[in-house]
């Protein structure tokens, strides 16, 4: 699958990462967890972002992984992976491996350790460019790196041949529209939603889709929402959107903040039999009380059967 002929607009899913151990990868649940996902019609797949705790991950535990997720999904959508690093030579040489294993693009946020200046940010994106042989999206994530990519440095970032886009996890609705505007700059540049409860009305806004975690768990939910959004069908965006807000709800503010959303759709996919809940230190399962809840809330939304009592 060449990066000529494929689109990075649509759902793609953040993967989760099934694990067993710290260090060992929960490989049937991986299987079924990307089988599951690609059976709703996604467009793609981002492996090792927030949600799949690539932070936490050791390195050589970060490549088996990708190995694992790359051979199971093969061709059948496009692949991203993140390669963030607090070391640029990390990030470079990450990208280069996940190229090696069908990678269609990679994704590289602001180093998470030392506040960076615009103007270093710019030198150290222009330097990864020049030494990856795969194309790149940035990931604006100032709640965990406490830096943003501002719009004037993107802009002159378009310059680069292989940077194809921004996923916004910021939430900022003004930034986004800020990004969407460069798509008049560069036709081709890509702006994807991180927070699936503000995908609907990005993509409203001219935005290119989103990088829902939920869609893990129910993957033909936001599916359907940015079809209806791209088509501009808006009593359905507005239904769809309530089952979103609704799922949110009830996954997502069960667990202890700020990493609920993360525990919760691990927790929901263990309930479904999909794959391991096993979060990765420094964070930890919830607690038996709260899986229920979980549970419960699961047979609410019609995701699982009610367990008679």
């Amino acid at each position: 699958m060449s990066t000529e002929s494929i689109s990075f607009r649509g759902i793609l899913p953040p993967l989760i990462t099934p694990l067993l151990s710290r260090d060992e990868i929960d490989i049937a649940g991986t299987h079924r967890l990307i089988d599951h996902v690609i059976a709703g019609n996604v467009h793609g797949l981002f492996v090792l972002g927030t949600s799949g705790e690539a932070p936490s991950l050791s390195h050589a535990t970060q490549r088996e992984f990708l190995k694992v997720a790359a051979d199971q999904i093969g061709s059948r959508v496009p692949m991203l992976v993140g390669v963030t690093d607090t070391s640029l030579s990390e990030s470079i040489e990450f990208s280069n491996y996940a190229a090696e294993c069908g990678a269609n693009a990679v994704v590289l946020a602001t180093p998470y350790y030392f506040p960076m200046h615009q103007d270093d940010l710019k030198r150290y994106v222009t330097e990864f460019a020049s030494e990856v042989s795969i194309p790149f999206l940035l990931y604006n994530m100032p709640s965990h790196t406490k830096v943003s990519y501002e719009i004037d440095t993107l802009r002159d970032l378009l310059q680069l041949p292989n940077f194809l886009g921004v996923k916004d996890s910021s939430g900022n609705m003004q930034y986004f529209n800020k990004l969407v505007e460069l798509k008049q700059e560069r036709e081709d540049f890509v702006a994807l939603m991180g927070p699936e409860e503000l995908m609907g009305q990005s993509v409203l806004m001219g935005g290119d889709g989103g990088i829902s975690g939920g869609a893990n768990l129910v993957p033909e939910l936001y599916v359907s929402l940015y079809e209806a959004a791209v088509t501009g069908d808006l009593r359905e965006v507005l239904r769809l959107q309530q089952q979103v807000m609704r799922l949110s709800r009830k996954l997502y503010e069960v667990g202890a903040p700020p990493t609920s959303y993360l525990t919760g759709i691990k927790t929901a996919l263990g309930i479904r039999g999909i794959c391991s809940d096993r979060m990765c230190e420094p964070l930890y399962q919830m607690p038996a009380e709260k899986q229920q809840t979980i549970r419960r809330h699961l047979e609410d939304l019609g995701i699982v059967d009610r367990v008679a009592s």
